[in-house]
């Protein structure tokens, strides 16, 4: 009778395991699973795949906020933002073509200038982001497209008038005494006339001027149009009048008074536009 009474017993327990004690069978499968611990990759861990205190479950935080990526800058955020750079850095000489295309931003434009963007190798600068500032700028409303005029069309292989081109102090110093213009004692940018290049100064892209003080994208708009304007023939001018608005051929970078008369910082040839 009493190894009777044990089966019993033994019987009930087993029946109470296998059904967790409340009539579901969904535990029946884990408590039949043999395969020992360690053969699990989780094992040892304090939690699993379908662990929520895990701080990696479905790239969430602790504390179930789901972690997000730091959203890329605008076009904008990076025109208004300056770069620290070496004032006296001469770099690689390469000089780099920028890849790709832009198309003219006036097709039925009278004159269709097309130009090339190059970079030199190394200046730690965005080329592309370069070269879509000089594109946008050049075929701003408030540009040197002077109404239907001409426009602009960014090229990087074939036929091209000029090129645009973001150089070191350095480098840039050299392109410009090969037309005879000595850079050097401002640190500022040139059209180089006797050769193809407009050459921007990569540490006047990075750091501006104290004319514009913070307005660094007003200033690198104003770069741009500056030397481009000179090749496309225009000389410096000065100051019109007290409080009026710069001309965009006005060397802005140096000073922004003449005689005695101060005029207010400007981007563009034509800026009511």
């Amino acid at each position: 009778m009493a190894a009777a009474a044990v089966v019993t017993v033994l019987t009930v327990v087993v029946g109470t395991d296998l059904t967790g004690g409340s009539g579901r069978s969904d535990t029946v499968g884990p408590l039949l699973d043999t395969e020992p611990d360690t053969a699990r990759p989780d094992a040892g861990r304090g939690g699993g795949e379908d662990d929520p205190a895990d701080p990696d479950r479905h790239g969430e935080s602790p504390s179930g906020s789901v972690e997000e990526e730091p959203a890329e800058p605008t076009f904008e955020e990076q025109l208004a933002t300056m770069v620290e750079f070496d004032p006296e850095l001469t770099g690689s000489g390469e000089l780099v073509p920028v890849g790709g295309s832009a198309p003219a931003g006036d097709p039925t434009a009278t004159t269709q200038v097309r130009y090339r963007v190059d970079v030199e190798d190394g200046l730690g600068l965005d080329p592309e982001f370069f070269a879509e500032v000089v594109h946008r700028t050049l075929n701003d409303p408030r540009g040197w497209g002077n109404g239907g005029e001409r426009s602009f069309a960014r090229v990087s292989a074939g036929e091209y008038d000029f090129v645009v081109t973001l150089a070191s102090p350095g480098t840039a110093a050299e392109w410009c005494a090969l037309s005879g213009l000595d850079i050097t004692e401002d640190n500022v940018s040139c059209n180089s006339s006797n050769t193809e290049r407009v050459i921007i100064n990569a540490w006047r892209w990075a750091q501006g001027s104290e004319t514009y003080g913070e307005d660094i994208a007003a200033y690198r708009q104003m770069l741009v149009n500056h030397e481009v304007g000179h090749r496309l023939g225009y000389g410096h001018v000065v100051c019109p009048g007290e409080g009026e608005l710069a001309p965009v051929m006005m060397q802005q970078t140096k000073f922004l008074e003449t005689d005695g008369v101060t005029c207010r910082p400007n981007p563009w040839p034509h800026p009511e536009s």
